[in-house]
């Protein structure tokens, strides 16, 4: 009995002992506490934890990519749509992600949420569109600066979808038509202006000259001659016979 007794003993000995190492990879630390108060960060390698009296958390140093979910989102113009986006973070000091906040992913997570929400619902639908770096930029920096607490650095930030209902799609593809309607008629009025310049700059030139104006009346005939399948009646100007009889 006395010898069963040592067999037991000397085994959960064991058991504790063994128990006592830990091994933490590369990317992972173990934020160690004392009797409940903080200790020290430990690792990579082989660690010794003190069974009963020492505690340790594993914090993954790894860059984590965190999926935002669709969040609604009323912007500046009073548009509403649907936003979602994805994160990118790590965990720089893991003495802070352990004990300044219960849970950081969670917690980053949900401040991710209400930061695109409050950033996007201060810009108009086309800057959502069209101005994408710059709202990534601005959800990163504030995300960044609200995690540094929790020992937590933020990376980048990617806007995903903006989806749009039906209405306000069929909406955008009638603005975008309008618009293109509006520059051809830009780009028409542009080249009857130039046109217009160009004549009149060549009935200055004419003018000047009254023998220019009596070739182009010739070449003009001759062109008109060139079709031989109907007859052509045409005026002879009396300033043409005038210079004609002069000569």
């Amino acid at each position: 009995m006395f010898a069963y007794f040592w067999y037991i003993f000397i085994s959960i000995l064991l058991a504790i002992l063994i128990s006592a190492f830990r091994v933490l990879r590369e990317y992972e630390r173990g934020v160690i506490f004392f009797l409940g108060r903080f200790y020290g960060v430990k690792g990579p390698g082989l660690i010794i934890v003190i069974p009963l009296i020492q505690q340790m958390e594993r914090v993954d140093l790894r860059t984590i990519v965190m999926d935002v979910p669709s969040q609604d989102v009323i912007s500046l113009d009073n548009v509403s749509v649907k936003v979602n986006a994805v994160v990118y973070f790590r965990v720089i000091e893991p003495d802070k992600a352990i004990i300044q906040v219960e849970n950081f992913l969670e917690a980053t997570s949900q401040l991710a949420q209400t930061t695109l929400r409050s950033v996007l619902g201060q810009h108009e639908l086309d800057e959502m569109l069209a101005q994408r770096d710059r709202l990534n930029m601005d959800v990163q920096t504030i995300l960044d600066q609200q995690t540094d607490a929790w020992g937590i650095k933020v990376a980048n930030v990617e806007i995903k979808h903006v989806d749009l209902d039906e209405s306000m799609i069929r909406a955008i593809a009638k603005q975008a038509e309008a618009e293109r309607t509006r520059r051809a008629k830009i780009i028409h009025a542009e080249g009857e202006m130039q046109a217009s310049e160009k004549l009149m700059a060549a009935a200055n030139i004419l003018a000047q000259q009254p023998q220019a104006i009596q070739l182009r009346y010739l070449q003009t005939l001759t062109e008109i001659a060139g079709d031989k399948s109907s007859t052509i009646v045409f005026p002879l100007p009396i300033d043409i016979v005038n210079n004609l009889m002069k000569q």
